[in-house]
């Protein structure tokens, strides 16, 4: 009897995100600015124009461009190198949203403080809301008042930002202030969340690859790496449509990023690799793919002959 039961399992991941919309928002231009304690920046630039689209359209290159630009990060290129790798992808898809993804929910302005599980970027268990903002308006402090009970938001003056501000009316009020001119991220922490997700890619690569070919406390320590990759689960719900159908609620371009790299790396029918000629990560269409490129399958076999 033939087991088809892998071959289900993958139409049923494939079909996980067929039916979910994850919107975001990026700006037409972003620029590095240096805040208090010489602290780098990255932010749309006072002009930009933000564009609202689907994050989750073309989700497997936007994995892949994250990978990519820690692995670069990872290979110890050049600062200025490093910097516009961050710079490219932030203009190509946004900036994460660090400050919907961090706390423990997205609704934490209906509260007097944020509260933090264990993270890599804040030490803190627990934030004052407006301490917690300012760490995102580094530049200009939105016009935000908060008491007991009640958090206003003020965002009146600027009809661009108003727009914005009312196509995510429907999600939290900290995920539409997110995605407004005024807020920033930290370079550091996008370089580190960059580097750990190229890290989780290779922990997970060369195990498989590198496994007749290395002893067991290597494999462990492969092991102990994966287990270190972990983080705040997005939430979902079922709607009735033709059949009953799941959609999964994105509050931040980091955890659509997460979720999206954890199925990738356990998808069979089209895995994550390694360019076996110029390292970089790819999507393989084929399972027993080792070229991220027509180009670089032939380089390689140029430069292999050459040694020859």
């Amino acid at each position: 009897m033939t087991d088809y039961s892998h071959e289900k399992a993958d139409v049923r991941m494939n079909n996980l995100f067929l039916n979910t919309s994850a919107y975001w928002a990026r700006y037409s231009e972003y620029e590095y600015r240096k805040g208090r304690d010489d602290i780098l920046y990255l932010a749309p630039t006072p002009k930009a124009k933000p564009m609202v689209y689907d994050a989750l359209k073309d989700g497997e290159a936007m994995v892949v461009d994250a990978i990519n630009v820690g692995m670069l990060a990872m290979k110890r290129a050049e600062e200025n190198e490093v910097r516009q790798a961050v710079l490219d992808f932030v203009k190509s898809y946004g900036l994460l949203g660090f400050m919907t993804a961090l706390p423990t929910t997205t609704q934490f302005m209906d509260y007097g403080a944020v509260y933090l599980p264990k993270n890599h970027f804040i030490r803190d268990e627990t934030m004052p809301t407006q301490d917690y903002l300012s760490v995102f308006f580094p530049f200009k402090y939105p016009d935000f008042s908060k008491d007991r009970r009640t958090a206003r938001w003020n965002v009146s003056g600027d009809a661009e930002m108003m727009a914005l501000a009312a196509a995510f009316e429907q999600d939290s009020m900290a995920m539409a202030m997110s995605l407004q001119r005024d807020y920033a991220e930290r370079y550091d922490w996008l370089l580190a969340q960059f580097k750990d997700w190229a890290f989780i890619f290779t922990t997970s690569f060369l195990y498989y690859s590198d496994y007749d070919s290395v002893d067991e406390v290597t494999r462990d320590l492969y092991r102990q790496g994966m287990a270190a990759f972990s983080g705040i689960a997005p939430t979902y719900r079922i709607a009735l449509r033709e059949k009953p159908v799941i959609l999964w609620d994105f509050h931040s371009l980091l955890l659509g990023i997460q979720i999206m790299l954890s199925f990738m790396l356990v998808d069979d029918g089209k895995p994550l690799r390694c360019c076996k000629h110029c390292q970089s990560a790819f999507a393989a269409g084929h399972p027993s793919a080792v070229f991220c490129s027509p180009r670089c399958k032939n380089q390689f076999n140029v430069y292999k002959n050459r040694g020859k």
